[in-house]
C-alpha cells in the first residue's frame, strides 16, 4: 500500500510538470490539485485501514464503507478546488487520471 502511494506522489509530480511545460504556472497548479484529491483521501484510507489491520479489526464492511467516504471526499474536493484556484480543466484532469492509473496498474501488478 504505501508503495503505490509513493508511486501516486511520483505521479503527480511528473504529470505537474508536464502541464507546466503546457500551461504554465495554473498547469502546475491545477495538476497538483487534481493529484491531490484523489491523493488525500486515498493516503487517509490507507491510514486508517492500517490501523484496522494491526488491531485485527479489518474487515469487508469497514473496507467499503472507507472507500465510500474516500470517492465522497474526493467529489467534494473536485467540487470545491474551482471556488478556491484559478484552475486549468485539462490540467487538473491529467493528474486526477494519473492518480488513478497507477492504482489501476498496481492492482493489474499485483495478481
Amino acid at each position: 500500500m504505501l508503495k503505490t502511494l509513493l508511486l501516486q506522489a511520483v505521479a503527480i509530480l511528473v504529470t505537474a510538470a508536464l502541464a507546466g511545460l503546457f500551461a504554465g504556472r495554473v498547469g502546475v497548479q491545477s495538476a497538483l490539485a487534481g493529484g491531490m484529491a484523489y491523493f488525500l483521501p486515498n493516503l487517509l484510507f490507507v491510514l486508517r485501514l492500517t490501523v484496522a489491520i494491526a488491531a485485527r479489526r479489518a474487515g469487508a464492511v469497514g473496507f467499503l464503507i472507507g472507500e465510500a467516504v474516500k470517492l465522497a471526499a474526493v467529489v467534494a474536493l473536485l467540487l470545491w478546488l474551482p471556488r478556491v484556484l484559478e484552475i486549468d480543466w485539462p490540467a487538473l484532469l491529467a493528474g486526477l487520471f494519473a492518480v488513478m492509473l497507477v492504482n489501476l496498474f498496481a492492482l493489474l501488478l499485483k495478481t
